[in-house]
């Protein structure tokens, strides 16, 4: 009988804050930038340099740990883990061990069998490493250090996931969480959220966790489904075999689709963790706790419950809605101003998505105003213009945010409804179509569509289709 395996997964995640400046030093934390620009003698690890922790970092973290069901340690510390390695100015990290600022929290996911529970076993601070750039013409490596001291909270989960769906069910929730508290906005792209994958097989019904190993190089969520396949199917080829797995850090490869070891998984002893020297502890009083608390907002499961009941939204709007904070934004004050929150809804899902599509953009780029989309809406539901003249305008606004009322009034835009003219248009495109009157005469109801677009075209698409419509009939007929 051919044995059955479970695979048991755990990440650590780390999410770069969105601090202006570095978590121990006031250098800017800009994405992007000359190489080493954003630079000082802390963050480069210059000999009596001190460190001055960010307090906007801890205000972030704590956010997170409510968000994420944590206890907030009152009385935390800052550790040393030491390792060498090119990218890493002082030889150390200043990170947490001993006590993380959160522990023991959970999120809950949706899976395909309901509500999960995963939980969250710390929180903890610690700075970013620099950057290594290899560069082959030259044969040699360099350093950017703009990244280094950058602020992360690394969240470590419990190892309560089975499957490459869990995981990214669990991701989205954490991205969602960093994004509505405007602690992170979450860019795998950009290196702003990552995600290292422990992972284990064992035979299913066991309760004995097998021998993990940790994956790195993750920076998409479709990079990590093919790892967690990838992987679980070379654990599970070993166990097969009878050969052992071994526990060791690998880095995956998306373009082989194929991960290789890079070093056996160290232990905590191995990095001589101890407590910060130059780092005095981080006392947090409960007012300020409380106070944190009263600030978070309403969250992406809150808000899209609302969205139902408030505004009469299926689930699945209300879904897309509230997946991306920008959206949510977008939706509520547009739909304040003109009270359709529908036809709101519609317009972000429909052809927003779509032009975000064709301009290979994300949402948070969005650059119009909820005034102006609103004003568009009130526009058409007043018959000044059409629905083909509408989305023509959207355009415009979805670019540069154009004033739709005076994009009207310059172009010319409005509604033709004077049926008089409309019918006089419609006798001429008739008479250039003569084949197409006959086809509708005898039962070809396709021909009646064309005659409408011609029409339509005809007068630059601004009549009212309803009377196109019921001119060409009557004339027809």
């Amino acid at each position: 009988m051919e044995r059955q395996y479970e695979t048991v997964i755990g990440l650590e995640v780390h999410i770069e804050l969105a601090t202006k400046t570095k978590i121990f030093c006031g250098c800017s934390t800009a994405f992007g930038g000359a190489p080493n620009a954003h630079t000082c003698p802390v963050c480069t690890g210059m000999p009596g340099a001190l460190p001055v922790l960010n307090r906007r970092v801890v205000e972030y973290a704590v956010a997170v740990g409510l968000a994420t069901n944590c206890e907030i340690t009152r009385y935390c510390k800052f550790d040393r883990k030491n390792y060498f390695y090119p990218d890493n100015p002082q030889n150390y990290q200043i990170s947490q061990l001993y006590l993380p600022i959160c522990r023991n929290g959970r999120v809950e996911i949706e899976t395909p069998e309901g509500k999960k529970s995963i939980g969250i076993h710390e929180i903890h601070m610690e700075e970013d490493a620099g950057k290594l750039v290899h560069d082959e013409w030259e044969d040699c490596t360099l350093v950017d250090f703009n990244r280094s001291g950058v602020p992360l909270i690394e969240v470590v989960s419990e190892p309560d996931m089975r499957s490459a769906q869990e995981v990214i069910a669990y991701l989205e929730k954490l991205r969602l969480i960093a994004q509505y508290l405007g602690a992170s906005d979450c860019k795998l792209q950009e290196g702003s959220m990552r995600a290292d994958v422990n992972l284990s097989v064992r035979e299913a019904g066991s309760e004995t966790f097998g021998t993990r190993t940790e994956m790195k190089n993750l920076n998409s969520f479709k990079a990590i489904t093919r790892a967690i396949a990838g992987e679980r199917k070379r654990q599970i080829e070993l166990l097969e075999e009878g050969k052992p797995v071994i526990q060791e850090t690998r880095r995956w490869d998306d373009n082989k689709e194929y991960s290789y070891a890079m070093r056996s998984k160290e232990d905590a002893k191995d990095y001589r963790y101890f407590p910060d020297p130059d780092l005095p502890p981080v006392a947090i009083e409960e007012e300020w706790i409380r106070q944190a608390a009263a600030r978070q907002p309403e969250m992406h499961d809150e808000k899209m419950a609302r969205y139902q009941s408030e505004f009469g939204l299926p689930a699945y709007d209300a879904d897309i809605l509230t997946s991306d904070k920008k959206l949510a934004d977008l939706f509520e004050a547009a739909t304040a101003l003109c009270h359709k929150p529908k036809k709101v809804s519609n317009w972000l899902m429909v052809e927003t998505m779509r032009l975000l599509k064709d301009h290979g953009m994300a949402a948070d780029k969005l650059k119009f105003s909820p005034k102006n989309l609103a004003r568009l809406i009130d526009l058409q539901d007043a018959g000044v213009i059409n629905g083909t003249v509408a989305k023509r305008i959207f355009e415009e606004i979805f670019a540069d945010d154009i004033d739709p009322e005076r994009y009207v009034e310059e172009h010319g835009l409005a509604t033709v409804g004077d049926e008089a003219a409309i019918s006089e248009t419609v006798r001429r495109v008739m008479a250039e179509n003569p084949r197409s009157v006959a086809d509708y005469r005898s039962g070809k109801q396709k021909a009646m569509g064309f005659l409408v677009g011609q029409t339509m075209r005809a007068m630059g698409g601004k009549a009212d289709p309803a009377v196109v419509n019921r001119i060409v009939r009557t004339l027809l007929e």
